[in-house]
């Protein structure tokens, strides 16, 4: 990447600090661009996506940590796309990419964390979740109704309490995660309203992006405020030191993709990872391999 736009481009500019009370209204949408033409962004995306691939060899190869990708936006804000050009260069087999739509029956059977919880990346991987159990806190939390369909004992569903209660159980499951290894970023792409019709905008007006617009899309769009009060809720509850939240201005989705990728290298960068050692017993196995085939010559 070029140094100077590698210099300006720096993690911690859009973390959340543990404690701080987040008014999204100060978060900007759009930054000055990070590159300076379009050659030049795919430039250092490719840059940025190749050097992901090495990391994620070796993060799979060393088998300590694993990585989990949290993606929550309001609708239109570029998550599927972040995830396809940021991950692009990524090995399948050690990346899993997990969408939450609307639980199932035999999931609302059970704690709000569960269904989730199954989809957790193994040591050496990389999980993605595009939505998460956030939307517990979000979705729910406009739409309250739903606690209804939730099977929930009496008395639990009191709205300042319960909300309370499950910012404290997902801090708690990421403390546990952190201290066996997974690694959480959890990014929000942050959307202007502004943004957001001119993309809906371009869902109608484009025929091969029609499949993505719905007439539930434009209802939610009724509750922005409603939403954006609860984003600033549960990132000011549960941004901390161990699995921040991280605020991506989204308006310009190539800029949000440069960032998202800086922000997944230098956690890489941040782990002890290593290529597993070889010792002198399996080092002897190997030399004894390597002259057998040695020996059996081009036409064997």
């Amino acid at each position: 990447m070029n140094k100077e736009n590698d210099m300006k481009l720096k993690s911690k500019h859009f973390q959340v600090e543990e404690g701080a009370k987040v008014k999204l209204q100060k978060w900007p949408t759009r930054v000055e661009p990070f590159y300076k033409s379009k050659k030049q962004y795919h430039k250092m995306l490719d840059e940025q996506v190749e050097e992901l691939s090495e990391l994620q060899r070796l993060h799979y190869a060393s088998n300590r940590y694993s990585l989990l990708l949290i993606f929550q936006a309001m609708d239109a804000a570029g998550k599927d796309g972040a995830i396809r050009h940021v991950m692009s260069g990524i090995n399948p087999q050690g990346c899993q990419v997990f969408s939450f739509k609307h639980p199932s029956a035999t999931e609302l059977d059970h704690d709000f964390l569960w269904r989730t919880n199954q989809c957790l990346p193994e040591r050496g991987r990389i999980g993605i979740f595009n939505r998460s159990y956030y939307e517990e806190v979000l979705i729910v939390r406009v739409h309250p109704e739903i606690l209804r369909g939730q099977h929930l004992p009496e008395g639990v569903i009191a709205e300042k309490p319960i909300w309370e209660e499950r910012y404290h159980s997902i801090r708690d499951l990421e403390r546990h995660l952190h201290r066996n290894g997974t690694r959480i970023i959890k990014f929000f792409l942050h959307l202007s309203k502004e943004e957001q019709r001119k993309r809906f905008l371009d869902r109608i007006d484009e025929p091969e992006k029609n499949w993505k617009f719905s007439q539930a899309d434009r209802e939610e769009r009724k509750f922005w405020k409603q939403y954006m009060h609860a984003y600033a809720a549960c990132l000011s509850a549960t941004s901390t030191e161990d699995a921040p939240w991280y605020v991506v201005p989204a308006d310009d989705k190539h800029n949000a993709r440069l960032i998202i990728s800086r922000i997944v290298l230098d956690t890489f960068k941040s782990l002890e990872m290593h290529y597993p050692a070889v010792d002198a017993k399996r080092r002897e196995e190997l030399l004894a391999i390597r002259e057998q085939l040695a020996k059996e010559g081009p036409d064997h």
